[in-house]
């Protein structure tokens, strides 16, 4: 994947939680890309220029860099256990 595609992708997640406040889009996109990304396009995103994306995705990318595992922080990414109700099923 081109480093530009994973620039763009981490931008529009940053963006998609801006509403909910800075502080708090910076864990829920760090908590997207941690679960939902493939470990080598975080790999490819971390050893980019981090100073060309948006500030959420910026602060995002520099948490997982630096070995955060931030918990879920939307409902998207809270897995249902077996016969559980009430969460997410996605992934």
């Amino acid at each position: 994947m081109s480093i530009a595609k994973l620039r763009r992708m981490a931008d529009q997640i940053g963006l998609n939680f801006a509403a909910i406040g800075h502080d708090n889009a910076v864990l829920a996109t760090a908590d997207h890309i941690n679960k939902f990304w493939d470990p080598r396009m975080k790999a490819q995103i971390f050893a980019d220029d981090h100073s060309v994306l948006s500030p959420i995705a910026r602060a995002a990318i520099e948490k997982l860099a630096a070995g955060a595992n931030p918990p879920p922080q939307t409902r998207a990414t809270e897995f249902n256990a077996v016969d559980e109700l009430g969460h997410s099923d996605a992934g």
